[in-house]
């Protein structure tokens, strides 16, 4: 096996792994954002505190930067994906160079 079908299968490995992180972080952060609009569990010390806004608005701006973090995975498991197709096809023309030289 060339070098190259063994990077090509490595990059596809790891673009599927990376593909399938949103699978496993929709629901938590879902539910996230949920609980990030009913703060009463912070009860009196929420109040106290005045910080309930700035709990909220933080909490909101986490499960945001989760989405774009998410967003940035796929597109890095697309390029991946991509590469791999790459390397895919050149070993296949570099194969095929080296054959035709042969024969």
């Amino acid at each position: 096996m060339s070098d190259l079908k063994k990077e090509a299968e490595s990059l596809h490995k790891a673009a599927t792994a990376l593909r399938k992180v949103s699978h496993h972080t929709i629901k938590p952060l879902h539910e996230f954002k949920a609980e990030s609009d009913d703060l009463g569990a912070l009860g009196k010390l929420g109040s106290l505190l005045g910080a309930t806004e700035d709990i909220r608005e933080g909490m909101h701006t986490l499960a945001k930067l989760t989405k774009q973090l998410d967003e940035e995975w796929q597109a890095e498991a697309k390029l991946m994906g991509d590469v791999s197709d790459a390397f895919d096809l050149l070993d296949i023309l570099l194969a095929a160079a080296a054959q035709a030289k042969k024969g």
